[in-house]
């Protein structure tokens, strides 16, 4: 579980990264979380955009990502998702 400290750190890191992922009408799919969950490996931090067309909340998205991949949700800002897994071989970020 994050600190309010450092999901404050993630988020001043996470604002100038584009989303690299996106989630359609279709939702989310175990191919799409098994990607996001290969990503987080390499990045650490990333963003992930919910379309206009998507029937689904933005919170029940950030939950079943979140639940799939094993990562902290950091923010839900907009229809925007920011997502932090800290990496077993790629080890980037030093949380405060």
């Amino acid at each position: 579980m994050l600190t309010g400290k450092q999901k404050r750190y993630l988020r001043s890191k996470a604002n100038h990264l584009k989303p690299i992922f996106q989630v359609g009408k279709t939702g989310v799919n175990e191919n799409m979380v098994q990607q996001i969950n290969e990503a987080l490996e390499k990045r650490e931090l990333l963003k992930v955009s919910i379309l206009q067309n998507s029937m689904e909340d933005k919170d029940t998205v950030a939950e079943q990502l979140s639940d799939g991949t094993g990562a902290e949700i950091v923010q839900v800002i907009g229809n925007t998702i920011v997502l932090y897994k800290e990496s077993e071989e790629n080890k980037h970020i030093q949380l405060p």
